[in-house]
């Protein structure tokens, strides 16, 4: 069983407050040290944290960068990356450079508390962050009707005047339907869109 010595890192000192309520009510005889940045971390004054809650956004480093940075300072630590968007790429980013678990933070304090209780005990609990990833992923966007169509006439590889054009909607209009999709399917190019689309059968 890992000591129970927690290293919390998070730019939100309200998140960092209430996070930290929730460890000592969960963990008996917690000591814990909070950070606002990377840079902060790394000066703490706690000499050989167990385990190292990390934001993946952080102001100067961010968490994903500052993974390599806590594992050589504190070879033994686990990193714990904490986010409030759980997306398949960060997940699995996170986990190949090195981190022990990727967790939400819209996830109930309980799951927050297991994971942690589990890799104090020597469990890996990676791979349940990207089944829950995963899941996000495949889930279907909800889409309006119009989406939908411009959806599919940006997957024929119309421009945005010609999908108004055929849509009867101005370009902007247009432009706007398109970044909504763009969001809904989590991607950041009309490229990723088709692929998406064609991917979670919401073209032909």
């Amino acid at each position: 069983m890992l000591p129970p010595r927690i290293l919390l890192v998070d730019d939100h000192a309200l998140f960092r407050s209430g996070l930290r309520m929730v460890l000592a009510a969960g963990i008996a005889g917690l000591e814990v040290a909070e950070a606002a940045s990377l840079e902060e971390a790394l000066r703490t004054a706690m000499q050989e944290p167990a385990l190292v809650l990390l934001d993946i956004q952080l102001q100067g480093l961010n968490g994903l960068e500052g993974i390599a940075l806590v594992q050589r300072k504190w070879p033994h630590a686990l990193v714990v990356i904490l986010s409030s968007e759980l997306s398949p790429q960060k997940v699995r980013l996170a986990i190949e450079r090195g981190a022990a678990a990727f967790v939400s933070k819209a996830e109930p304090v309980d799951k927050i508390l297991a994971v942690i209780g589990q890799l104090r005990q020597g469990l890996p609990v990676a791979a349940a962050g990207l089944e829950a990833a995963d899941r996000a992923a495949n889930a279907q966007p909800l889409l309006t009707p119009r989406q939908s169509e411009v959806l599919d006439l940006m997957c024929q590889g119309l421009s945005n005047k010609l999908i108004g054009r055929r849509l009867n909607l101005s370009e902007n209009t247009v432009r706007g339907h398109v970044q909504a999709v763009l969001a809904a399917l989590q991607v950041s190019s009309r490229s990723e869109a088709g692929f998406a689309a064609r991917q979670r059968g919401l073209v032909a």
